[in-house]
């Protein structure tokens, strides 16, 4: 059920992000990084931009002249967002909990439509879009095995407790990088 390693705890190409912060909170406390508004630095170069919420439109939308009522019909609200300048490509992430069977479950099964809202809404910038889910400890049971298949098969991805730094494009700092 696990591709490629995906949700491993070690440090190699991520940092370990229980989705109890937010992204921005995160990122300042990790070595290397310090992030200031929105702007994401790492040591004295700008590598990201983080989002969350309204953030996105009323902030991120906003600066690239974007009318979202222009590409989309309703408004999706991201957990967190992180635009990487490095490689011109905004990952949109979604944090779920959950600790008894609900609604949750069947909300996974929504990325393929909601990264492809957020593509409509990043072409006019020429911005790619990734879409992840980071998913706690309840998703490993075998009975998401179809629906983390699915999110697979349809260019989205989920890691568990973790954050992929590599995998995003952002640097990860050289303490932090394990054999």
């Amino acid at each position: 059920m696990i591709k490629n390693g995906k949700g491993g705890g070690n440090t190699r190409t991520g940092l370990v992000f229980e989705g109890k912060t937010d992204l921005a909170t995160f990122l300042n406390t990790q070595p290397h990084y310090r992030v200031i508004e929105h702007d994401v630095y790492y040591d004295d170069g700008k590598v990201a931009e983080v989002y969350k919420k309204h953030a996105f439109y009323n902030i991120f939308l906003k600066r690239l002249d974007i009318d979202w009522t222009q590409y989309i019909s309703k408004r999706l609200l991201p957990d967190d967002s992180i635009f990487v300048l490095l490689n011109n490509r905004l990952f949109i992430i979604e944090c779920k909990h959950q600790e008894v069977a609900g609604s949750v479950d069947e909300k996974l099964q929504t990325c393929d439509f909601k990264k492809k809202q957020y593509k409509k809404l990043m072409a006019p910038a020429n911005i790619d879009v990734e879409y992840i889910y980071l998913l706690d400890n309840w998703f490993r049971d075998p009975k998401y095995k179809d629906v983390l298949d699915y999110i697979q098969s349809v260019g989205c991805d989920y890691y568990f407790e973790y954050i992929p730094l590599n995998r995003m494009g952002l640097p990860v700092p050289p303490e932090l990088i394990s054999d």
